[in-house]
């Protein structure tokens, strides 16, 4: 029962991620083609996969500790990383072989797929950075009389987000 619920979570959590790689690799398309809306719709749906992402994580930590099924998410997140590790491998070990080695291969994929997409999000978030930083730049040096401040066509402030850097289509 265990074993399987954990093959399950695991197997979940790896589609998640792959969900999250698919996304991130939208977001890049919509940041190069300055598509801001769609970078907004992209962002949301990734904090949503996030989130379900999380709550899975919860539950296979609980079956490696069901002890601390009742504590909250606060005391969670002070949990290192490599006791979370070494938790994983000593509750696979209590299994057969074939079902250990199972688990194993599945929780190293998932490390593996978590790793290359933290790795390319965080790249995306310095490019992002980048582009955003360069456009405040550009702003403030293009329009010294605006202090910095964006603005609709309509007169009102706006602020600088993504979605700012497409007032109109001309200066």
């Amino acid at each position: 029962m265990e074993f399987e619920k954990c093959r399950d979570i695991l197997l979940q959590e790896i589609t998640l991620v792959r969900q999250i790689a698919s996304l991130q690799e939208s977001i890049k398309e919509a940041v190069i083609s300055r598509n801001w809306t769609d970078f907004e719709n992209h962002f949301s749906a990734l904090g949503e996969i996030g989130d379900e992402f999380t709550a899975l994580e919860c539950g296979r930590e609980d079956l490696f500790t069901p002890d601390r099924a009742d504590q909250g998410r606060a005391n969670r997140a002070q949990i290192d990383e490599n006791d979370s590790r070494g938790r994983f491998y000593t509750f696979a070990a209590g299994f057969p072989d074939a079902q250990r080695n199972e688990l194993t291969e599945i929780y190293r994929r998932l490390k593996l797929e978590t790793l290359k997409v933290q790795t390319a999000g965080e790249a995306l978030m310095g490019f992002i950075t980048g582009a955003r930083a360069f456009l405040a730049g550009f702003f403030e040096i293009a329009f010294p009389d605006r202090g910095g401040k964006i603005y609709t066509p309509r007169g009102k402030p706006l602020a600088h987000d993504m979605r700012s850097m497409v007032l109109n289509r001309t200066f």
